[in-house]
């Protein structure tokens, strides 16, 4: 049986889809994956081909808005269906979602799945001007391509329910919640906490990641505490609610921020941590809590979908507001007023990693909903 899995960022089908791909090939299955051409770094392509992926190149902008390239996108895919005949396809992140879905129906592909791992700009902040027009699109796609699908994957209740109650999703289509992208706990080990009180942030350097709360609550922190440390890693994204490089410099020039860039390899940044923090106003969930969480740390995170999902309040984090940098502030002082809340809430943390997301269940979860 062949299967096809579509993505949209090529670093993501190794960290986020490895495992599943794996599973895949390990049980027999002839596994191809779909990824936007100019953006497919050779090491991740070798890697694929090493799992015994067959990698098949595509156009596909990511944050684009021009339907005629869209529409050749989904040609695309069409044309590459009709060769290589998958018994399987999978989308996930909007425009794979969206253009998988109508391009697998239109070649009749027998089984067709769909993961909505998050919602993104377009659902984000204020309904209002060229977001709200770009909102109203996506949902629009997202009815029409979600009504061709066998089945819809969620990673957390709140987006299943929007998505119900929006009628993006057609009642005759089923879904189910997984957690998350789950994180292989054997990878992501517990190391020992720093001596001193300092907190990461990992994300694309967005807005709506809450990375300006995060900024406004390091200022307040260090205000009473000025040896605390507030490191971030991540990227300045092309997304039209990215924070812009003056931004950043004057974080970085003012001593508010630390910043360590791009990283392939999060774990010494993680390791470095005593508390990890995500300010985000929403998520599909969030894989680098999941890491930190399988790391033994404490975290902060906001009260908002995808989110709330990871911490539960006093057992192995906070949960703050969404866009209250007063909160994450007051969150950040009770860790360094009483330091041994670290080491009781990251080996809480620890445990539900193990339990709740382990990516070995998750994606067992995953393989039995797509009947395989």
């Amino acid at each position: 049986m062949v299967y096809l899995l579509i993505a949209s960022f090529p670093d993501s089908l190794i960290k986020f889809r490895g495992p599943l791909l794996f599973a895949l090939v390990k049980d027999g299955l002839d596994v191809h994956v779909a990824v936007p051409g100019l953006a497919m770094e050779g090491e991740v392509r070798s890697e694929l081909m090493a799992m015994g992926v067959t990698v098949h190149l595509i156009t596909l902008k990511r944050t684009g808005t021009n339907p005629l390239a869209d529409f050749g996108t989904m040609a695309e895919l069409w044309l590459l269906m009709r060769r290589i005949r998958p018994d399987y396809v999978m989308g996930y992140t909007i425009k794979p979602v969206i253009y998988g879905s109508l391009a697998a129906w239109l070649a009749g592909v027998p089984n067709r799945f769909s993961l909505v791992t998050g919602l993104g700009y377009a659902f984000t902040g204020e309904a209002s001007g060229k977001r709200g027009l770009l909102r109203k699109l996506i949902q629009r796609l997202y009815r029409f391509g979600l009504s061709k699908n066998h089945k819809v994957f969620f990673q957390n209740p709140d987006d299943q329910a929007l998505f119900r109650q929006l009628d993006l999703l057609p009642a005759a289509i089923p879904s189910t919640v997984v957690n998350g992208s789950g994180v292989d706990v054997a990878d992501y080990a517990v190391t020992s906490l720093p001596e001193k009180v300092s907190f990461l942030l990992i994300a694309r350097l967005l807005g709506d990641k809450g990375v300006r709360e995060y900024a406004e609550a390091a200022v307040k922190v260090r205000q009473q505490h000025p040896q605390a440390t507030f490191k971030l890693v991540g990227w300045i994204d092309d997304n039209p609610d990215a924070i812009d490089q003056r931004e950043l410099d004057e974080w970085v020039g003012s001593g508010t921020l630390e910043f360590l860039g791009k990283l392939a390899d999060v774990r010494p940044a993680i390791a470095d941590c005593a508390v990890y923090v995500l300010p985000s106003y929403r998520e599909g969930t969030p894989r680098t809590v999941l890491e930190a969480m399988a790391m033994g740390r404490a975290v902060i995170t906001t009260d908002a979908p995808g989110c709330r999902e990871t911490v539960v309040d006093g057992d192995n984090g906070f949960l703050v507001p969404v866009k209250d940098s007063d909160a994450l502030a007051q969150a950040m002082l009770r860790f360094i007023e009483q330091p041994e809340l670290i080491a009781q809430m990251g080996q809480r943390s620890r445990a539900i990693a193990e339990e709740k997301y382990d990516v070995h269940k998750v994606n067992a979860e995953m393989l039995k909903g797509m009947g395989l």
